[in-house]
This record gives C-alpha cells, structure tokens and sequence, in this order.
C-alpha cells in the first residue's frame, strides 16, 4: 500500500470536501446537495447519489490532458457512473428524502488508482455532507442515512506477484488488473481483467484478499479522519 491521506474541508461552499491522496495520486472530491431529484424519483420520497469525473490539465505526464468539453470521453464517463454506483450503495436513499448529492471528483495528479481514490475520497466528502443535511433536517446523527462505509482500491498481479494499491508503473506492466469496492466487509464491485495473461481461480482469491486488508486500512484512514 501506497501513503493513504485524506484532508477535509478543503473548500469553503461544499457541504463536504476532500482532497486524497493515494501516494502520488491527488484527487480533489466534493459533495453538493440540491433540493431536487431527477424527474424518474419526483414525488417518490427516494433521494439520490450522482458523480462526476474527470482529470485536470497537467493531471498526467506526456503533454497536456485536454480538459473535459461538455461531451465527456468514454473513461470519464465509465468512471463517474462506477463513482456514484458504488457511493449510492453507502446510503439509504429513501431516508434520504427528495435531495440529489453530487460528488464531483477532480483528479489533480494521476499515478494510478485514480477511480479507487476517488471513490474512497468521496465517501469522506459525502460523510460531512450527510452532517450538513442532517442538521438541517433535525437528525441526530449522519448515519441515520447510511448503510455502511464504502471504499475502494486497486490490486493485482505484477511481474508473477500479488500487489495492492498500484501506481501507473505497476498498473501499465501488470498481467491481472482489478479495481475492488467494499461496504464494510461486503463486496459492491469487482472489476477485473487479464490485461497481459490470463489468471486462475486461486489467483483470483489471492487478489480479492490483498484488495480487502488493503481496504481495511483506508477505511481505518477514513473514519480516523472523520473522527467516527
């Protein structure tokens, strides 16, 4: 595992805000709730959990990343739909009530593991955002809408060997790549290729469970943080 920070409140309007860091990876994310839903949840009860992805200019070696138009390209989009997948599983959206939170996840430097960054980053941000609205709505506690704890991270096989956590040299040489999201002990996610081999079933598990003690660790960085 690379050096794991997460640093809130980073941003003054946001209901939360995180800057991660998954070694050299820096991912700003941010959570912003609006009083409104999209037109398939009005008059439901259910709230709703969204994102957003993309990577800055100067984000990336070898030139300029180009910054995201309104049309965004294809990994972007794959990405900002994985974010807000596995973030709306963290939540009780009927509890939630008729407010949409958008996580937007910026990601400042890429080393590898930007979407798992992200995603771990933005569960720290959608936690105090949670602490914003249930203040307004006269609630205890943020966890009256959570159904559990959610982060993510890469892991897989390199050079013959079970890694966690790789960064773009890894990642770019590795012959199995996975991206793997938990709710507590529980998976949400798996996604998982044989970028220049092919993987057995044991293999398979060796990876799965790299992937969970790797994720007890953030999640561990997570609520220290959040002071939970």
């Amino acid at each position: 595992m690379r050096k794991i920070c997460f640093e809130r409140n980073i941003i003054k309007y946001p209901a939360g805000s995180c800057l991660v860091s998954f070694g050299d990876t820096k991912v700003i994310c941010t959570a912003t709730i609006s009083r409104e839903v999209p037109p398939f949840l009005k008059n439901t009860g259910k709230g709703w959990v969204t994102a957003e992805y993309a990577m800055l200019p100067g984000s990336t070696g070898g030139g300029r990343k180009r910054r995201d138009g309104i049309k965004r390209d294809g990994r972007s989009t794959e990405i900002q739909r994985l974010i807000g997948r596995c973030l709306r599983a963290s939540v009780d959206l009927e509890k939630l009530g008729e407010v949409t939170i958008t996580i937007d996840c910026d990601v400042l430097q890429a080393d590898g593991g930007t979407r798992t960054a992200a995603i771990s980053g933005g569960w720290v941000a959608l936690y105090d955002a949670l602490r914003v609205l249930a203040e307004e709505q006269g609630e205890k506690s943020p966890e009256i809408y959570l159904l559990g704890q959610v982060a993510a991270v890469s892991a897989g096989k390199v050079a013959g060997n079970i890694l966690c956590d790789l960064d773009y040299i890894a990642d770019s040489s590795a012959e199995v790549d996975m991206n793997v999201v938990m709710r507590d002990q529980a998976l949400v996610e798996v996604q998982g290729t044989g970028e220049q081999g092919v993987f057995s079933r044991d293999e398979l598990n060796e990876i799965l469970s790299s992937a969970e003690k790797g994720i007890a660790e953030i999640q561990a960085a997570q609520r220290e943080v959040l002071g939970i």
